[in-house]
């Protein structure tokens, strides 16, 4: 996990190729000196990366998730040999020592905040993160199997993280409650598409996504691929997870498991399920 620096802040022009870069003598986010207002705000420094609007209402797939109404969101690295805890205390105290005061929820992945990459589109921001050291395959013929027998700790060995694709959205739209359920599922599908065109895999064992609105923003009724927040959701995670692929991968030691068998860790979903008619 790369060490601390100057923390700065990246809020440029929109657009679909933008993304956070690593400074040569630290892991902040470079800074566009066109910053645009109304932007989400993102900050990278001692292994946490945080994206930020004030009074955003947000929704979250991952642990101690739901709802949250706080000005930020997060993801962390966590470090090679790390014991799994109290995950709140563990989230608080390593915000702290980053020097991050606002509580917020909150992803944690294997993979080094420095390969995090951003995009921005029209009225959305997203960073995301991308390991696949566990791929998750669903074969359309099962074999059959059976269901697993616990969660992803009792699946792999203690103190070795894996790799994840985490992804953290932000609109500065103000949606509906539905619209923002929505908007998780829309970031989900782009997620899955990318990664099955790129990898063959349409995820990992420990994907997690957040998303988040503007409550004071402009209203947006729908968040779906054929709305303005869905198109521009669905361009960012696309552009963003190619780039944070192209990040963890190129020119590193480590390379993408060509298969679910060559990959360290990992699961297929070979349960069938029992079918039915409907009465």
């Amino acid at each position: 996990m790369s060490g601390g620096g100057e923390d700065v802040t990246d809020a440029p022009e929109p657009s679909a190729g933008d993304s956070i870069e690593p400074t040569e003598n630290d892991d902040s986010a470079e800074s566009d000196d066109s910053a645009e207002p109304t932007a989400f705000e993102t900050t990278r420094r001692d292994g946490v990366v945080r994206l930020r609007r004030a009074g955003v209402e947000w929704l979250s797939s991952g642990a101690d998730g739901g709802r949250w109404e706080t000005d930020a969101a997060y993801n962390l690295s966590i470090p090679d040999g790390w014991p799994r805890t109290d995950l709140e205390t563990y989230v608080d105290d390593r915000l702290e020592r980053a020097g991050f005061d606002e509580r917020g929820p909150a992803l944690l992945t294997g993979v080094d905040i420095a390969d995090a990459r951003g995009a921005r589109c029209g009225p959305v921001t997203a960073i995301v993160t991308a390991g696949l050291s566990n791929p998750a395959v669903l074969p359309m013929n099962p074999q059959g199997g059976a269901l697993p027998d616990g969660d992803l700790e009792s699946a792999t060995d203690p103190g070795d993280p894996v790799g994840t694709v985490n992804v953290l959205v932000g609109t500065t739209r103000s949606l509906s409650a539905g619209a923002l359920a929505n908007l998780l599922t829309v970031a989900a599908e782009a997620k899955t598409a990318t990664l099955l065109e790129m990898t063959g895999f349409p995820g990992t064992t420990s994907d997690a996504i957040i998303v988040g609105h503007d409550p004071a923003g402009e209203r947006s009724e729908f968040s779906g691929t054929a709305t303005v927040v869905g198109a521009a959701t669905r361009a960012c995670v696309r552009d963003a997870l190619l780039e944070a692929l192209r990040a963890h991968y190129d020119g590193s030691e480590i390379s993408a498991p060509p298969s679910l068998e060559a990959a360290k860790y990992g699961l297929s979903t070979d349960v069938a399920a029992d079918v039915f008619d409907l009465d």
